[in-house]
């Protein structure tokens, strides 16, 4: 599959994602007391999982719609569909995990490059 295309998919199924992550969560905000209440580590952090969705799935799809208009050569654009992919789906698995288990947080760094990867691939592989 073309590189546009899977970053396209890719965003869309974040948006997908974010908003089935947000419903499931919005059967249980009603309780105060969830998961140790709104300010709790663990809600704070799926919180953050459920947005990262919106947010790095809204990337990647600007991503797709820029590889072609900036001339990315398909081998870089690869490249970057493949790290912003591991930032959609990494940002909100160790997000999880971390509301689980706080030592988890160590391993943020692996979306975060993910997604730089995706951006540098645009800003400095582009004509």
């Amino acid at each position: 599959m073309e590189s546009e295309l899977l970053a396209l998919k890719l965003g869309w199924t974040g948006m997908l994602l974010g908003v089935i992550s947000g419903a499931i969560m919005g059967l249980f905000f009603h309780n105060e007391n969830w998961l140790g209440g709104y300010g709790s580590h663990q809600r704070r952090f799926l919180r953050l999982g459920h947005i990262s969705f919106f947010g790095i799935g809204l990337i990647t799809l600007f991503y797709g719609l820029s590889i072609g208009p900036m001339s990315v050569a398909p081998e870089h654009a690869r490249i970057g569909v493949t790290g912003l992919a591991v930032a959609l789906f990494g940002m909100p698995s160790i997000c999880s995990l971390t509301a689980w288990k706080k030592p988890f947080r160590h391993l943020f760094f692996i979306p975060v490059l993910g997604a730089a990867t995706g951006i540098c691939i645009i800003l400095f592989f582009s004509s």
